[in-house]
């Protein structure tokens, strides 16, 4: 391994246990990206299109997109399988500063953002059902109106964090099982349609309002990439994956290969059973369709493996969330304290609690946090575009894994960096107030990152995984 490959990392005492396998890490890529997004965004698609045709040709576009990046972080994590993921792939190719504005922005605005956007939908979720309609009202008013959701959602954030807490051995065997648990009941749910008296020719009807164009087709092109969004995760505990060279590109390839085929299942399995203008008129689609077929309790079955697959995706985003800031205090660019590690429960302590105050900050203000959630869209795309051209810089330098090389490069990698680009173009035209803001937010972390630049670093050396 080259030289510029080992610049960015942290000492090699008092590291993080290597204790996850390929099982584990397949489970963080599939348990973090299949949350309520499959059961939501088929509404939005149809909406945006109004075809069943460009709802799948957006379904397999963003399919593609996100296997680009996937394929190309799977050299990054097999050049570099270190904690932090992005964090290091960033500061290994354009220095400190630029990995610092990635570790602040994750840190303070897309994490907590995240978090607090999953144990709401959690919360939302769990208010269909009848004995939990209380989530929805108010808790107290003074000094200012709290609903009980809120309370739930940061209750909730707290005992994830706690599991994380425990160690990640122990977190890792609980996305392990109720990954393969959800999976399994998604399957169920379609199979259940299909079992049904549907029509075939649901697939070939048009929903007459729809946005239409090229336009509608970025919108349901954007739905389907918020459906796939997470595959990233896994990349940021590379540190505590065993053998990771070659465990971290199959996890990521075929973390998200499975989830494609869940994903286009339960589309055609919707589509079976509701003709398109009655799918662009639930916005719970899976809902109305195992409704349509088995009655009140099919529909409650969706929603509880809504719920359950929400749960999951919460504990991979706390699990992921920790080790950015982490890694960071661990090379001297951010607070010491941040890279604590328990002695007892090997785990990023500090971080965790830390990650877990931000994300009950911004629920106990969820009147504002959507627009936070916003921007973290905003700053995650950014940062995927930046961070996949690192990967022609590790390939200048002739850094490369011996287990792993991105298939179709430099063709696979410019595409995706391409579609980020022309995804941030759009975001940016769309919502550009918030898009500015992000852009301050961002920038907001240079004198910081100039205080923490100031003080004396900690030796570094790599240790070899």
């Amino acid at each position: 391994m080259s030289s510029a490959a080992q610049t960015p990392s942290r000492t090699t005492a008092f590291e993080l246990p290597r204790v996850l396998g390929a099982s584990h890490a397949t489970a963080i890529v599939v348990g973090t990206l299949i949350g309520s997004g499959i059961f939501l965004v088929p509404y939005e698609m149809m909406r945006a299109t109004g075809s069943s045709g460009l709802v799948y040709l957006a379904w397999i576009t963003g399919g593609l997109l996100s296997l680009f990046g996937a394929m190309t972080y799977a050299e990054l994590s097999a050049i570099m399988p270190y904690t932090g993921g992005e964090y290091v792939y960033l500061r290994g190719a354009y220095g400190d500063l630029t990995a610092f504005l990635y570790m602040w922005t994750w840190f303070a605005v897309a994490k907590p953002a995240s978090i607090a956007s999953v144990t709401m939908g959690l919360a939302r979720t769990l208010a269909i059902f009848h004995s939990l309609s209380w989530l929805n009202r108010p808790a107290f008013h003074v000094p200012f109106t709290v609903a009980w959701g809120q309370l739930f959602a940061i209750a909730v954030t707290w005992l994830i964090t706690g599991l994380n807490y425990l160690g990640i051995k122990k977190a890792g065997d609980f996305q392990l099982v109720f990954t393969w648990l959800k999976a399994i009941l998604i399957l169920v749910i379609a199979g259940f349609c299909f079992a049904a008296a549907g029509h075939w020719s649901n697939f070939r009807t048009i929903y007459t309002h729809a946005h239409g164009g090229f336009s509608g087709f970025m919108i349901a092109l954007i739905a389907a990439l918020w459906a796939y969004d997470g595959w990233n995760d896994l990349t940021m505990v590379s540190g505590e994956v065993r053998d990771p060279q070659r465990n971290l590109p199959i996890a990521l390839i075929a973390g998200l290969g499975i989830v494609g085929v869940l994903y286009m299942a339960t589309n055609a399995a919707i589509q079976y059973i509701l003709p398109a203008a009655q799918i662009a008129a639930s916005p719970r689609p899976a809902v109305a369709a195992l409704g349509a077929v088995t009655g009140p309790w099919g529909a409650a079955l969706v929603s509880g493996v809504m719920a359950l697959s929400i749960f999951v995706t919460l504990n991979g985003t706390v699990m992921s969330g920790a080790r950015v800031p982490f890694a960071a205090a661990r090379d001297g660019l951010f607070f010491r304290r941040m890279g604590d590690i328990h002695s007892r429960f090997q785990s990023p302590s500090t971080s965790l609690v830390v990650q877990a105050l931000l994300t009950t900050g911004l629920l106990l203000a969820v009147g504002r946090f959507q627009q936070l959630f916003e921007l973290a869209i905003f700053s995650e795309w950014l940062f995927y575009m930046i961070t996949s051209t690192t990967i022609f810089y590790y390939r200048r330098k002739e850094t490369s894994s011996k287990t792993y090389r991105v298939w179709g490069y430099p063709v696979v990698p410019i595409l995706f960096v391409a579609a980020a680009a022309v995804l941030l173009y759009y975001s940016y035209i769309e919502n550009l107030k918030n898009s500015v803001i992000g852009t301050i937010a961002i920038l907001a972390g240079v004198p910081l990152y100039l205080l923490f630049r100031a003080r004396p670093h900690p030796s570094v050396t790599l240790d070899q995984p």
